[in-house]
């Protein structure tokens, strides 16, 4: 789904997002309340640039509008891989981003992500991933590294890895995996606007994925062990 598409459904009477090359920026008002999205399309490769405007987006919103919630819209292939943006310091720019965006959860603001097309690697990782909640479009694709990739940093041969994602979901790319995870909440069908009615309406405060991930059995130590730590602290 294109994104013009996307905010049509999200804000059926009205929305303030415009396109600014590959970056998403505007409003859009849910039951009357305002609300920032911002995001990225084109499959958007996430650059020195790129992370820091919607970096910039997220602290603009936490100084001059308390508490009002965000909405991050995902469509990413992962960071930008270029000489100038890794002498730049890509990592630290990410990092940043991924920062602002825990710091506007931490002063009160809901931050929901939806993944409406393409979510891969570190861009995905400081953005929907580091949102209250995350949830996505039941044809979207997710995944952080994918098994020909896998194979080469683990030295495990492609079909071992094959055969195991299909019994882990930790090893296996697409949504369903990412729900039985933890690290995607829910898909969003039918009425889009009501979807994102509820999700504001229910966003967690507190990291919920690891609980998730162990309720659904996907990723059935984190919790556990997360416990552990906690206990022995």
């Amino acid at each position: 789904m294109n994104w013009e598409a996307l905010a049509g459904r999200l804000f059926p009477e009205s929305h303030g997002i415009e396109a600014h090359g590959d970056l998403l920026y505007g409003t859009g008002s849910v039951d009357g309340e305002c609300i920032t999205v911002l995001g990225t399309t084109n499959h958007a490769p996430i650059g020195v640039g790129l992370a820091l405007n919607q970096a910039r987006i997220v602290l603009d919103t936490v100084a001059r509008h308390t508490g009002r919630p965000i909405l991050l819209l995902i469509d990413t292939k992962g960071q930008q891989l270029r000489r100038r943006d890794e002498l730049l310091g890509i990592n630290r720019a990410m990092a940043h981003l991924g920062c602002c965006i825990d710091l506007a959860r931490r002063r009160g603001h809901r931050v929901i992500g939806l993944v409406y097309d393409q979510a891969l690697s570190g861009g995905f990782i400081t953005s929907g991933l580091i949102a209250n909640a995350c949830h996505a479009l039941p044809d979207a694709e997710i995944r952080v590294m994918g098994i020909p990739a896998m194979a080469r940093i683990t030295k495990i041969s492609e079909e071992r890895l094959t055969a195991l994602s299909k019994t882990s979901p930790v090893f296996a790319p697409g949504v369903d995996n990412y729900i039985a995870m933890g690290g995607v909440r829910s898909l969003w069908t039918g009425d889009l606007a009501v979807a994102l009615r509820e999700s504001l309406a229910s966003a967690p405060t507190n990291d919920e994925r690891a609980a998730d991930g162990a309720a659904r059995g996907g990723r059935r130590l984190a919790a556990a062990v997360i416990q552990r730590v906690l206990d022995a602290a």
